[in-house]
């Protein structure tokens, strides 16, 4: 019986779930590309499990896609804080630096990573890439010519000091004072345009110093104060055409976005052809949605499907494929503001176009949505028969791990347990075939729960075990300790002699609560974007421990 042990327990079970949920979806966002999503995903599950090194990490990649290198930086920090040798902590940091223009630390950081796991590749691409771009910026050593040449007058005045020292007034034969050469005025490499697009800001500076050198009164030879003022000059322009160089070879993430930005701008000013339009805003309504601007989306995709309805196919390429892809977009922001009747209306329209027209990758998209409505709608079974048309078209073993693993989640919904443990198993071999840790961890923990409820405890306890190993092999503390605790309260009842009378009690147990099947929506996972799952399902997550 549950005392205030066990209570207590119940309640850090809860919240290891919890932490587990949000860390899944997560995961999913990032697998759909959706960074601003995942990132508050992981917010939240960090906020119940403080340093967790799996969140944080995979928290930095997310910034680096959004661009906010520094963030980066700073969540991998913080994963690396406990373990300083954790491989995938290192690795983000490296990636972070690198992506700062701080090339030299992040070959360090590359390096590290490389002495303590030298068989992953990303680790040597690493070092390669970050290399190239040192080299990039200051030249490699076979390109640098060292000649005798400029001011070496300092070098003459020391022998011939050194003379005098050594032999009184006597002085080398044949030391000439050098006469000084004038400094050469820096010359910019390329027309003024492009280094204009490859200095951006620093271009007006570059500006303001070639104005300068123009001012005899300041850069004149009259005085040492004219001549400081015209070499830090030229010290400045020489900067500045280095920095053009570097660019020209080695453009950084900031630059690539202000190319995004000034190309939206010049296309804005160029033809009026409306495939142009329509092809760059699905861009900015797919970028919106990555960025959880669902209802800015909205009305984007609004504007653009009623243009696309007032076109023909002759003046418009692909027009079914594209009324599709807005049919989706409009469906999916729809879901994410929880209007689930006008999402599922779009993505059936979606549906029957991509069928009509033999849009293969469209139906299969209009399938995995529809199959997310379902789901967040209570609807298992009709989620199951659309994620069982979808099989055939998965393209991957990862793609093909999720939707077996989202079938065998509603069959355990639906307390068909059997069925649930037979999807659970083909998941598990598809993330064995695709080499995901991740995804075998998700498929051996559904098997696990299924046998439990289906009285096979033995085989349970085996499931239990494997799930444990790769939570392990994953470094994942907070799965790793719900685990074993599922594992132990298996082994007892193994040990007392229950079995399939106990778990038919529990079984009633959750028949009798009113709404279970109906309102109890589906787990976290790939293919669902729910914020959080219901008291219900959180409380039957219990009961499968048990």
């Amino acid at each position: 019986m549950p005392g205030e042990t066990g209570d207590g327990e119940f309640q850090n079970g809860r919240r290891s779930r919890n932490v587990e949920t949000l860390r899944d979806e997560g995961e999913y966002f990032v697998h759909v590309k959706q960074f601003q999503k995942a990132i508050e995903s992981f917010t939240k599950a960090l906020e119940m499990s403080t340093g967790d090194k799996n969140c944080l990490v995979t928290r930095s990649k997310c910034w680096l896609q959004l661009g906010n290198a520094e963030n980066a930086l700073t969540d991998a920090e913080e994963a690396l804080r406990e373990d300083k040798d954790f491989i995938r902590g290192l690795y983000q940091k490296a990636e972070a630096l690198y992506q700062l223009g701080d090339f030299e630390t992040a070959l360090v950081f590359f390096h590290r990573g490389h002495k303590l796991r030298p068989e992953l590749q990303e680790l040597r691409m690493g070092i390669q890439k970050s290399e190239e771009a040192i080299n990039n910026s200051i030249g490699v050593p076979e390109s640098v010519k060292l000649q005798a040449s400029g001011d070496l007058s300092y070098f003459f005045k020391h022998e011939e000091s050194k003379a005098k020292q050594s032999k009184g007034t006597y002085q080398k034969p044949g030391a000439k004072k050098e006469t000084k050469k004038e400094r050469e005025r820096p010359k910019s490499g390329g027309d003024s345009k492009t280094i204009k697009q490859l200095l951006g800001e620093l271009y007006g500076d570059k500006e303001y110093l070639e104005k300068l050198m123009k001012d005899k009164s300041l850069t004149g030879e009259k005085s040492p104060m004219e001549r400081d003022i015209k070499h830090k000059v030229y010290d400045g322009l020489e900067y500045l055409n280095s920095r053009a160089d570097f660019w020209r070879q080695q453009k950084p993430m900031y630059a690539r976005k202000r190319d995004k930005e000034k190309s939206r701008r010049s296309a804005k000013q160029q033809s009026r052809d409306p495939r142009s339009y329509i092809l760059r805003s699905l861009d900015e309504i797919e970028e919106d949605q990555s960025e959880g601007k669902y209802e800015q989306s909205l009305k984007k995709a609004q504007k653009v499907l009623k243009q696309v309805e007032g076109m023909s196919s002759d003046e418009l390429q692909n027009r079914a494929e594209i009324m599709a892809t807005l049919y989706s977009s409009i469906g999916n922001a729809y879901l994410e503001m929880n209007n689930f009747n006008r999402s599922m209306e779009y993505h059936e329209r979606d549906l029957e176009l991509s069928r009509e027209h033999d849009l293969e990758d469209a139906k299969s998209r209009a399938l995995d949505n529809l199959g997310r409505v379902y789901a967040r709608k209570g609807s298992f079974q009709k989620a199951i028969d659309v994620w069982c048309e979808k099989i055939p078209m998965s393209k991957s073993p990862l793609e093909s791990a999720w939707l077996f693993h989202e079938i065998g989640r509603c069959h355990l919904e639906l307390n068909q347990y059997v069925d649930a443990r037979d999807n659970g198993r083909k998941a598990l071999e598809a993330a064995k075939e695709a080499e995901d840790d991740t995804w075998k961890l998700h498929a051996s923990v559904l098997v696990a729960q299924s046998e439990v409820k289906n009285g096979e405890l033995q085989a349970a306890a085996s499931s239990f075990e494997e799930s444990l190993q790769i939570a392990k092999d994953l470094e994942d503390n907070v799965a790793e300790q719900a685990i074993k605790k599922a594992l132990d309260e298996v082994n007892g009842k193994i040990v007392r002699g229950e079995g399939d009378d106990e778990d038919e009690d529990t079984d009633k147990k959750i028949e009798q609560r009113p709404g279970t099947a109906g309102s109890a929506k589906i787990e976290s996972r790939p293919g669902s974007t729910e914020e959080q799952k219901t008291e219900e399902t959180k409380e039957k997550e219990q009961e499968v421990a048990e």
